[in-house]
C-alpha cells in the first residue's frame, strides 16, 4: 500500500514513516525539504500519484495566529484537494487535544479549523488529537520564562511520548476510516507547574518553577479540561519517569 506522510521529516513524522516502512508499506516522507510544499502545492500530484493513504502530521513554521492559522487552511485545502484528484481514500490527520475547548488560542483555533476542511472535504478520514508531548517540555518552559522563573499554571495536562503518538497514527492506517475522532493521552495527569519543576530538576537546570492560576500556555489560560482528554481517550504506554530516563541518556554528556 503507498501511504504518503505530510511533514514526513519532523518529530512525529519520522517515526511513523520507520513505523510504516517495518510493516511493508511503499512510504513517502513529504516536507517542502523533500520538494513537497502543501502550502504552494509544489510537488503535491506527483507525491499522491497512486497513493491509498495520506497522513497529516505536519506542524506550523510559526505559531503566531495569523501566520498559523494561514498555514493549516492554506496547507489543509491544497492538500484535500490534490488528495481528492488522486482518488485518496483516508486521510488521517494529528491534531491536539482541547482543540475544541481552547478558541483563545490561536494554534487551536487553526487546528480547529484545519479539523473543519477535513470533514467537509467528502475524504474518509481519521483524526488523531493527542495531548501535549513529553517532547515539547522544553519549549513550554522556555515560553513561560521571565529571568530565572518559570512561571506556569497548576492546571492539569496528561501528556505522552511522541513514540506513543506515532505508533497509533500509523496504526490508523490498518483500519478502515472512523470519520470521527480519537484521542490519545498519556497514562498519568500532572499539574503543568509539577510536570515542569520535576522535568527541570532532573536535568538540573536552576530555574525556579512557580504556580500561577492565571499564567497563559501559548495565550491560553487553562482550567484542569483545557488540555486533558474526554471520555473514553486511547492511553500510551510510556510514563514519564520511562520518557525522562531515556531522553537524559540521549543528552551529551551521557
Amino acid at each position: 500500500m503507498k501511504i504518503v506522510v505530510i511533514g514526513g521529516t519532523g518529530l512525529i513524522g519520522t517515526k511513523v514513516v520507520a513505523n510504516l516502512r517495518l510493516k511493508g508499506h511503499e512510504v513517502i516522507a513529504a516536507s517542502p525539504s523533500r520538494g513537497v510544499n502543501t502550502v504552494t502545492g509544489e510537488g503535491l500530484a506527483e507525491a499522491l500519484a497512486g497513493a491509498q493513504i495520506v497522513m497529516d502530521v505536519a506542524n506550523a513554521p510559526s505559531f503566531e495566529d495569523e501566520a498559523v492559522m494561514a498555514f493549516f487552511t492554506a496547507s489543509g485545502r491544497n492538500l484535500l484537494a490534490a488528495e481528492g484528484a488522486a482518488g485518496v481514500r483516508h486521510h488521517i490527520a494529528l491534531s491536539v487535544v482541547g482543540t475544541d475547548r481552547t478558541s483563545q488560542g490561536g494554534y487551536f483555533r487553526a487546528k480547529l479549523a484545519q479539523e473543519g476542511l477535513i470533514k467537509t472535504s467528502g475524504i474518509p478520514y481519521t483524526i488523531i488529537r493527542a495531548t501535549q508531548f513529553f517532547e515539547f517540555l522544553d519549549g513550554v518552559a522556555q515560553a513561560s520564562t521571565e529571568g530565572d522563573t518559570v512561571r506556569l499554571s497548576p492546571a492539569h495536562i496528561q501528556p505522552v511520548a511522541s513514540d506513543d503518538v506515532a505508533a497509533l497514527v500509523a496504526k490508523a492506517a490498518s483500519v478502515a476510516p472512523l470519520n470521527g475522532i480519537i484521542e490519545l493521552a498519556g497514562p498519568e495527569r500532572f499539574s503543568l507547574d509539577e510536570l515542569v519543576r520535576r522535568y527541570l530538576r532532573a536535568k538540573g537546570d536552576p530555574r525556579k518553577v512557580v504556580a500561577d492560576v492565571h499564567a497563559r500556555y501559548f495565550g491560553i489560560e487553562l482550567n484542569d479540561k483545557s488540555l486533558t482528554p474526554g471520555e473514553h481517550p486511547q492511553i500510551g504506554s510510556t510514563s514519564f519517569e520511562m520518557w525522562l530516563e531515556k531522553a537524559l541518556a540521549q543528552q551529551p554528556g551521557h
